[in-house]
């Protein structure tokens, strides 16, 4: 038997308790064992009842700290820091209208940042920037997810982040991703690439004749504006067969014909409002929604969460019609406030150090100037352009003879080199399929020169550089050959042998070779 008779007072016997007032001497004989209490009237405490903890404490009360032990909340969840009744001490104070919102990158680890309620999707990208020690300030954009629908856009600079995460469903699987975008304003620089003259509409007396360069000012104008028409593939709610339609596109919203091309009043149909709408690129289009190709994209309401059916995917027969029907789709939008948006892009420092580069220049093309080093004082710029091609020839013809000095160098031996040398390099991307090649360069941006090179899936040994022109992605085989007992690479049967990938990059940067185009921005894989 056990009894507690205060609180630092135990009674542990083996008989039963005397009644009687005097049987407490008798107690001394017995085998029984009395502890005072260390403190002398004491209240005693009801240990089967909770310690009522008062909300508006004091932060530096000693009888409080003294009594309860600081605990960490389990569920920071179910009730706020400020009012919580367990002290939490490893849950962040909300300080003022900041929130956190959780960013990943194409390597799927994520960032939790704090931003205020009004941020931009610029301004989060620029912290980012400045977190992620990225090496450019611009050329970055902040994507829209929804990973189980296949869907994702890239967020205009002005866009307020919370406000697109306050349209998500709280079950849905959407996020935030932090990528490369070149192709953000690309339109502005080669409007004929993205609005072939087809598909601008001719019917109104004010876009007879109308070329692509001036359609886009017409489109920043608030007067009549063209249209853009054409064929579309739409895929119908009730059924899953796919139709083939012609749309337009206008101020007032998105129409299509009832009976072929026809643009009379009684056979057009209303479609969608452009201002309570986004447009999206599908991803795996066939697979999820049975697409007849893989140029598909999808308008969905902006303001609600969403919902299967209201989304209306529709479908193009190639590259180039997508990307000017979702380049439309945005300047008839925003309008204006896309010629901002290119503009403060433009002005804004390009690099770290705040080097400012000429307009449709990457950093490295901008960064290269013709030298010549013949004479004894010392190196000179080239100014005369025909001088300078000249040298930029001659250049290409001696680089082999300069690149077998750098391979015969100790520790850099010609067998070791070709196998390990490419694999730490940002624009390497091993054994990627062919149509993820062709969805990384779509996702960071269809600007002539991006590029990447991968490990060939059907050729041994073999690799395959990917790169991106006239918004189409082309691939070029890259094959190992032996000449004099050395092994090299070549793209052209032999005729330019290159010691390693990287000299094969390097030298492309300068010289297009057989390429169309220089290889300018390589197709990085972005972590955070």
């Amino acid at each position: 038997m056990m009894e507690v008779a205060g609180p630092w007072t135990e009674v542990f016997e083996t008989s039963e308790r005397p009644e009687s007032p005097g049987a407490d001497e008798a107690l001394l004989g017995s085998s029984t064992l009395t502890l005072a209490p260390l403190v002398s009237k004491s209240p005693s405490v009801r240990r089967s009842q909770p310690i009522l903890i008062t909300p508006n404490r004091v932060k530096d009360s000693s009888s409080s700290s003294s009594s309860v032990p600081s605990i960490p909340n389990p569920f920071p969840e179910l009730c706020s820091p400020s009012k919580s009744p367990v002290l939490n001490s490893s849950y962040p104070p909300q300080l003022g209208d900041k929130h956190l919102i959780k960013v990943y990158g194409e390597d799927n680890h994520s960032r939790s940042l704090w931003v205020s309620s009004g941020a931009s999707a610029r301004e989060v990208c620029h912290m980012l920037v400045q977190t992620a020690h990225c090496s450019d300030q611009e050329n970055w954009a902040l994507l829209e997810l929804y990973p189980s629908l296949g869907l994702e856009r890239c967020l205009e600079d002005h866009e307020v982040v919370l406000e697109v995460k306050g349209t998500w469903s709280v079950k849905g699987d959407t996020r935030f991703m932090f990528c490369k975008n070149y192709a953000k304003y690309e339109f502005f620089r080669k409007p004929t690439l993205f609005f072939p003259e087809s598909m601008i509409s001719d019917s109104a007396d004010v876009s007879k004749g109308l070329m692509s360069s001036e359609l886009i000012q017409n489109l920043l104008k608030s007067g009549t504006c063209p249209e853009i028409q054409g064929f579309l593939h739409i895929k119908e709610s009730s059924r899953k067969a796919w139709k083939k339609v012609y749309f337009f596109l206008r101020r007032s919203g998105l129409y299509s014909s009832t009976k072929g091309s026809s643009k009379e009043p009684r056979h057009l149909q209303y479609v969608a409002d452009l201002d309570d709408l986004n447009v999206y690129s599908v991803v795996n289009s066939r697979k999820l929604y049975g697409a007849p190709t893989d140029f598909t994209f999808c308008i969905k309401p902006s303001k609600n969460p969403i919902r299967v059916q209201d989304l209306k995917i529709l479908c193009a027969e190639n590259e180039q019609t997508r990307t000017c029907w979702t380049s439309a789709f945005r300047l008839f939008k925003y309008g204006k406030q896309l010629q901002c948006n290119y503009q403060l892009s433009k002005s804004a420092p390009r690099s770290l150090e705040g080097s400012n580069l000429t307009d449709g220049k990457s950093k490295s093309e901008a960064s290269l100037v013709a030298m010549d080093f013949s004479g004894k004082a010392g190196g000179r710029v080239i100014q005369n352009p025909m001088e300078a091609e000249s040298a930029g020839r001659e250049e290409g013809q001696a680089w082999r003879r300069r690149e077998a000095l750098r391979c015969s160098l100790p520790n850099l031996t010609s067998a070791a080199r070709p196998s390990s040398i490419h694999k730490t390099q940002p624009w390497f991307h091993g054994g990627v399929s062919r149509k993820e090649a062709q969805r990384l360069i779509e996702k960071q941006g269809l600007v002539d020169g991006m590029f990447l090179i991968r490990e060939s899936q059907q050729h041994a040994q073999c690799f395959v550089l990917s790169l991106c022109y006239k918004l189409k992605t082309k691939h070029y085989l890259v094959i190992p050959c032996e000449d004099g007992g050395r092994k090299y690479f070549t793209m052209d049967d032999g005729l330019t042998l290159f010691i390693d990938l990287l000299q094969l990059v390097e030298f492309h940067q300068i010289n297009k070779g057989i390429l169309p185009v220089c290889l300018k921005h390589p197709c990085v894989c972005v972590a955070l």
